[in-house]
């Protein structure tokens, strides 16, 4: 059925519950559906008309406006995990990057009704009250003015949120209602579609655009190529004719005129002139002299210290501008014994030569210009340079006819040099000419393959997908499979090595990932670490399992960046075809990333084979998401405490805080499962501050010793944004303990990544006098150097190195740490221990605390499966 047709259907649909009492109403209800029934044709039109995405928002309000109140409105997108805003219009406010300057704009939408809209997934109609409670309650920080009413649509795709459509009120006289979210609804279903399709279509012109500019530089290219090749035409008619003039019998005038309409070929010589010194070497001579200034040559002179005599006594060619010239007339290298000979005044330019006339410097060429226009370049003296070997091998002729036949032959042999470069470098013009015609197409292959790797794109892979899957639906013979591979660490490589790396890496990966497969398989990259195989003609799903087994072990080997090994790994999610009737291309595709997302939760280094049964298992990981959201907000989530004991009298200096969950399906879910579960549902943050207000309301209970103090580990993502920040200090503030018993840690790691972000937000932190701690060190990501100006006090080691204590170089290595903090006066507590060897070990290498790991197991009935 068309969208047309669906709009109709709609419209009809609205008709039907229409009860009216008299004409009048009748005929104004008549005139609203009619107006509808247009608006909506127009929107539907619309999504398959325009070519641009501004296009369609313009569109889209006009239409919208002509049933609803839309004077207010605006479009957000998701574009991966940021939120943009590329339609906007509100009569009252500016545009939110205007609002609020010091944050992104992401971050602005996704802490208002906005964000709370795509968090939520559902239509959101709100005034001001609702506004307010949802503020209360956390859900969202009011932004802007005030408005009457708020009303937000999500924007699906393949039942994913990817984007929210917003109108807003701020006259009371002005409400929405029911039709009025019918239609938002009905027109949020067009705009995904639309989106989806202009993306692709967006994406294909910026490829060809690319393309395009790189065959119009390779066309420049070729243009300066053949410029370069006819002036290399004039150069060597220029030799031959200077070569004639050499050989030739014209003497004096006569024979400087003849070669001065030489040098005019090849370069401006308005003005030039040739000097030559005396055979006893006294004097300068001037046998050829011309001038825009003067027609009157200079006669024969004494050497004095004009600028001919510096060139012959410097004895190498010299580019001179004003600067340069006047530059030597201060140093006194010129014109100071002579002034009178001075007339380089009104000289722009001056470039000499010396010439080198039986074995050493005779005299000079020069040429000089009088005007900004005329520039002169180092190739330029590059050129005069070679012409002055021609101009003395012809003087040389009337001292020496022998010396005049050796220079010819050497004239000779360079010019047939340069015929043999000349005849190549037209050989080369001609492959050039061909290379244009590769140019066009390779246009056609690049916008259809991946421009870093070479690997077919998503384009061109759901295409030969498509075609693999037709072909099978018609013959029902064999099977084919599908993997789609999501590298586990490329994210920490762009943040620690680089992008450029990150490209060497996914083209590595690329190469490996070749190696595993057959020449009738493809592989494609999507885009980002995302690649994806399609394996035609298997005898089973083994023969997928074997691919991805191979796939895992390629991957697992060390790669080599920036002259550091890396290791790698990849999560890798099978779907096989023939499951249903009605698949499509796009679902086995869907299937396929559900499997890799499976492997990933997993445990990464993995592969999953898609199954209905694994399927359901997600969705319910995703509903005890929702459920750790209620466990929250019903207090359901209790403490729990790990011991820090003092090594010198075994008492307990401190109580690390841990968190369990008694689940009424799953049992005792610990610490770490809980720690997990928050993080894939975004609500590390809200798990940290209900623990700070759990530990505050039970404070009084826990009896603590004055000489005992609280550890709570909590994440750095705190420390990145002053909005959370500020969140987690007002948490603090609230608490109904003295701050100073609380000691906040944080991660190396996050603190290796981001440290800037943690020295500010530890100087804020500090100002509360609550302490602060670093946990997880000795992983190696930071060193004692970066800790020492930090205002921390405390260290807790990683649990792993407790564990290795039996082996020597973990004992060098935790002595090693114990010293560097002991000459920092950092109070260093061992954490993981779980045994009184360990305990004995640590005491009589010196260490004066330890943390001992929590035992929970005994109390879980059945640990759930938290992907």
């Amino acid at each position: 059925m068309s969208n047309t047709e669906v709009q109709r259907g709609n419209v009809r649909t609205l008709n039907s519950g229409i009860k009216l009492n008299n004409k009048d109403q009748l005929e104004a209800e008549f005139k609203r559906i009619e107006s509808a029934q247009q608006a909506l044709l127009g929107i539907s039109d619309l999504a398959n008309t325009v070519n641009t995405m501004q296009e369609f928002y313009y569109g889209l309000h006009r239409h919208l406006k002509q049933l609803i109140p839309a004077d207010n409105f605006y479009i957000a997108l998701k574009n991966q995990d940021r939120l943009e805003l590329p339609f906007f219009a509100d009569e009252k406010d500016a545009h939110p990057s205007e609002l609020y300057p010091d944050e992104s704009l992401s971050d602005t939408l996704k802490r208002g009704l906005t964000g709370y809209v795509i968090r939520s997934q559902k239509p959101l109609l709100c005034d001001e009250e609702m506004a307010e409670h949802l503020e209360e309650l956390g859900e969202i920080d009011n932004l802007g003015s005030p408005s009457h009413q708020w009303f937000g649509v999500p924007i699906t795709h393949h039942e994913i949120v990817v984007g929210v459509l917003v109108v807003q009120s701020y006259r009371t006289e002005i409400s929405y209602g029911s039709r009025d979210q019918e239609l938002m609804v009905f027109i949020s279903h067009h705009i995904a579609g639309v989106l989806e399709r202009l993306r692709h279509q967006q994406q294909l012109e910026l490829a060809i655009d690319q393309r395009t500019q790189e065959l119009s530089h390779a066309y420049e290219k070729l243009k300066l190529e053949v410029y370069e090749r006819r002036r290399a035409e004039r150069l060597q008619r220029s030799l031959f004719e200077i070569a004639d003039l050499a050989t030739s019998n014209l003497e004096g005038s006569e024979f400087y005129a003849e070669l001065h309409r030489v040098i005019g070929h090849l370069l401006p010589a308005q003005n030039c002139y040739i000097a030559l010194l005396s055979e006893d070497n006294t004097q300068l001579e001037f046998p050829f002299y011309v001038s825009q200034l003067s027609k009157v040559p200079p006669k024969p002179r004494a050497l004095k210290d004009g600028l001919v005599e510096y060139l012959i006594r410097s004895q190498r060619p010299m580019l001179l501008d004003q600067n340069g010239l006047q530059k030597l007339i201060h140093q006194g290298e010129i014109y100071s014994r002579a002034p009178d000979l001075n007339q380089t005044q009104q000289m722009k330019q001056w470039i000499g030569i010396p010439l080198m006339i039986q074995g050493s410097v005779g005299g000079a060429l020069a040429v000089y210009s009088f005007s900004n226009d005329q520039k002169y370049q180092f190739k330029d003296m590059d050129l005069l340079t070679f012409v002055s070997q021609h101009i003395a091998t012809a003087i040389e002729r009337k001292y020496a006819t022998e010396t005049l036949k050796r220079s010819n032959e050497e004239l000779e042999e360079k010019v047939i040099e340069r015929t043999r470069e000349l005849a190549r470098a037209n050989k080369d013009l001609q492959r050039e000419i061909s290379q244009r015609r590769k140019v066009e197409l390779q246009l056609k292959h690049d916008a259809s393959h991946d421009a870093l790797t070479g690997l077919p794109n998503r384009m061109m892979f759901m295409a030969r997908l498509q075609d693999t899957l037709s072909i099978h639906q018609r013959s029902t013979v064999g099977q084919f499979a599908l993997l789609f591979i999501d590298l586990d660490r490329f994210k920490l490589v762009n943040d620690t090595l680089g992008h450029l790396e990150g490209d060497h890496f996914l083209v590595e990966t690329s190469k490996r990932l070749g190696l595993c497969i057959r020449e009738q398989d493809t592989l494609a990259r999507l885009g980002g670490d995302e690649f994806v195989i399609l394996l035609d003609h298997l005898h089973s799903i083994d023969d997928a399992k074997d691919v991805a087994e191979r796939i895992l072990a390629e991957l697992a080997k060390p790669f080599n960046l920036n002259g550091k090994m890396f290791n790698s790994g990849a999560s890798i999610g099978i779907a096989m075809s023939g499951r249903h009737n009605n698949e499509t291309s796009e679902s086995l595709l869907r299937d396929a990333d559900t499997a890799m997302y499976m492997a990933k939760t997993r445990g990464k280094g993995c592969y999953v084979v898609f199954d209905e049964q694994s399927h359901q298992q997600l969705l319910r990981n995703i509903s005890l998401e929702n459920e750790l959201r209620a466990a929250l907000e019903n207090c359901q989530i209790q403490l729990s405490f790990a011991k820090v004991e003092s090594l010198h009298n075994s008492k307990e200096i401190a109580r690390d805080v841990k968190l369990y969950w008694q689940h009424a399906e799953y049992g005792l879910i610990s610490h770490e499962h809980l720690l997990n579960l928050a993080e894939q549902a975004n609500m590390l943050l809200d798990l940290d501050r209900y623990t700070i207000e759990m530990l505050s309301s039970q404070f009084s209970s826990l009896a603590l010793p004055s000489y005992t103090s609280l550890h709570l580990t909590i994440s750095s993502q705190h420390l990145t944004h002053k909005h959370a920040l500020r969140s987690l200090k007002n948490c603090l503030r609230n608490c109904q303990f003295p701050l100073d018993k609380l000691c906040l840690f944080f991660s190396e790691l996050a603190l290796a990544r981001d440290n800037e972000n943690h020295a500010n937000g530890f100087e804020e932190l500090r100002e509360l006098d609550v302490n602060l701690g670093i946990s997880s060190f000795g992983s190696g990501y930071s060193s004692m150097v970066t800790l020492s100006f930090l205002p921390i006090s405390q260290l807790k080691l990683e649990p792993e190195l407790a564990h290795g204590i039996r082996s020597t170089r973990h004992q060098r290595l935790l002595n090693a740490l114990r010293l560097s903090a002991e000459s920092l006066k950092i109070e260093l507590i061992v954490d993981g221990v779980n045994s009184q060897t360990q305990v004995n070990t640590l005491k009589q290498m010196g260490f004066v605390a330890v943390q001992h790991q929590l035992q929970l197991e005994h109390f879980i009935a059945a640990e759930p499966q938290l992907n």
